[in-house]
């Protein structure tokens, strides 16, 4: 444990900014797979519009927090503040979507939600003064404290340059240890066990005395506030909002991660979207001495396509062999081992 939570707070002193910038986007997605596992791994909601509520976090912080500039509007709220309420409003869209989540469940919710991205990518084209229109939009950099998250060249720690990557890797860092902690208490406590209920049966769970409809409101709007966080976190990332990339594909990314992971399971949930958001970058970087992968722009299968492959290849192979997941197989490893000796 104390290995695993010393060797974080030393990376950025160690490792590259590629790898830390890897990471920034892997625990940003992290951050969002933890609210869908809450919502389809314990409550049991499909959900295919994460990828709507993580745009509205990222567009409501770059419009909140950012200044005006030519045709395209902000209001230059503090940062933190602009955070806070991006999150909130990811919250309230969630909270005008659950009287349709309430009523519906399985595929049925899933084609539902399906509408919010495709709905949430019209609005993004065709509100320019908010979004940047089709070209984005530039986000202000994060501060907190009088301290700015972004690439100063004089400031030093122990020697070291510390730019807005290795900044932001700490904040990074401390979001996702008390997003992971706040979703592990939910699910280990009432609501939690009140989400499985309603999971495995809505009529055992009512029985039980779980008010079902107020339950799947709170797994989604719970779901929609981390989807919105993981949207703020995007924007610091890319420091740039741009609308292609809140489409159909990384809503069914989020949900690869969270099977992959285990669903249901925090950890795997980490997991999962380290594992999802790192390949395809990681074949991109290294495409030049992998066989049948290419750098972009050539000729041959892109790092991106043969990315998709690989974790579309591994999801099948672990709802056939190991429903549960890497956490599954973990277990299932440690098991077999205590059991030999």
């Amino acid at each position: 444990m104390v290995a695993a939570l010393a060797v974080p707070l030393v990376l950025p002193f160690y490792v590259d900014a590629f790898w830390l910038r890897i990471g920034l986007f892997a625990m940003a997605a992290a951050v969002g797979a933890l609210g869908l596992t809450i919502l389809f791994g314990a409550a049991g909601q499909l959900s295919l519009g994460h990828a709507f509520f993580v745009a509205v976090g990222t567009y409501g912080y770059g419009f909140l927090a950012g200044d005006d500039h030519g045709q395209v509007k902000g209001l230059g709220l503090p940062p933190l503040l602009a955070a806070v309420l991006a999150i909130l409003f990811a919250g309230l869209c969630g909270l005008l979507f659950s009287p349709v989540a309430s009523r519906l469940r399985g595929i049925y919710l899933g084609i539902a939600s399906l509408g919010l991205v495709f709905l949430g990518h019209h609005l993004l084209l065709n509100l320019p003064a908010v979004t940047g229109g089709y070209d984005g939009r530039s986000v202000e950099p994060f501060a907190l404290g009088g301290f700015t998250f972004s690439d100063v060249s004089d400031r030093l720690v122990l020697g070291i340059p510390f730019g807005a990557v290795e900044s932001l890797w700490y904040l990074f860092l401390a979001v996702t240890v008390v997003a992971t902690l706040v979703a592990r208490n939910v699910l280990r406590g009432r609501p939690g066990r009140a989400f499985r209920l309603m999971r495995d049966s809505e009529v055992g769970a009512a029985a039980m005395g779980v008010r079902v409809q107020r339950a799947k409101a709170g797994a989604f709007v719970l779901s929609s506030m981390y989807a919105g966080t993981a949207g703020v976190l995007t924007a610091l990332a890319f420091q740039r909002a741009v609308p292609d990339y809140f489409d159909l594909q990384l809503s069914i990314d989020f949900l690869a991660m969270i099977i992959l992971g285990g669903l249901g399971s925090t950890s795997g949930a980490l997991v999962g979207a380290t594992f999802v958001i790192a390949l395809p970058i990681v074949l991109s970087r290294y495409a030049d001495v992998l066989p049948l992968v290419v750098a972009p722009g050539q000729e041959g299968i892109q790092a991106s396509f043969a990315a998709t492959f690989v974790y579309g290849v591994l999801v099948v192979i672990v709802m056939l062999t190991q429903p549960g997941g890497l956490r599954a197989m973990v277990h299932s490893l440690r098991d077999r081992r205590s059991t030999a000796h």
